[in-house]
């Protein structure tokens, strides 16, 4: 596999965020949404086996992995990885773009999965199929840049049942949007949707790698 790192520390969003979690960053992504800020994954990285992964991931004594990208699901042996973290006993996520078959993953894996907002320039890329097999412990995540964003997210929550079948997720593109408004938005709509900022980017510097 090619790996851009492997690092420990805390889990920065989803209904996991602020749990110490070891990060298994694949290189590659066949994505380019405005407000990426992963670029750093598109090319690069190393060569690993999955022993020498499973190795480096046991090593920092976490039960909390997480694999992410880039895009992990590019990676053929992505699967193989998480079967094999989960049967070494790791709580096993995955965050993925939304646009590649989720259907695959062992059942054991928490799919997070990144549907794309309009102002990613990413969202007819969308894997529709995706929304078939979430479960009660998955979660779909929303990154919004401004109200239209917004509005497709609520929209979309709500044509699919997502708050009645999964935990969904909604935040701000880093930068682009008041929180503030966000949130009141989310009250006035009474959207059932968990508001996250990225925990990471407010304990260390936003370009930070590694972290």
């Amino acid at each position: 596999m090619r790996i851009t790192e492997i690092y420990k520390s805390v889990q920065g969003e989803s209904s996991y965020a602020g749990l110490p979690c070891v990060f298994v960053r694949t290189t590659g992504c066949d994505l380019r949404c405005t407000w990426c800020d992963s670029e750093f994954t598109f090319t690069g990285g190393r060569s690993m086996t999955l022993d020498e992964i499973i190795a480096a991931v046991d090593s920092e004594k976490c039960d909390l992995v997480e694999l992410t990208g880039g895009e992990p699901l590019l990676q053929p042996e992505i699967y193989d990885l998480a079967t094999r973290l989960c049967d070494l006993g790791h709580k096993v996520l995955i965050e993925t773009g939304g646009h590649r078959d989720i259907s695959r993953l062992d059942p054991r894996v928490v799919r997070i999965v990144d549907l794309k907002c309009p102002a990613s320039g990413e969202c007819e890329k969308n894997l529709w199929s995706n929304l078939d097999h979430l479960r009660s412990v998955d979660e779909v995540k929303f990154v919004v840049a401004n109200r239209p964003d917004y509005e497709w997210a609520v929209e979309t929550i709500r044509r699919h049942g997502l708050e009645d079948k999964t935990q969904p997720l909604i935040s701000t593109a880093f930068g682009m949007l008041d929180p503030r408004l966000l949130v009141e938005w989310m009250l006035a709509d009474g959207l059932r949707a968990r508001f996250q900022l990225q925990l990471h980017k407010h304990i260390w510097p936003p370009d930070a790698r590694g972290v």
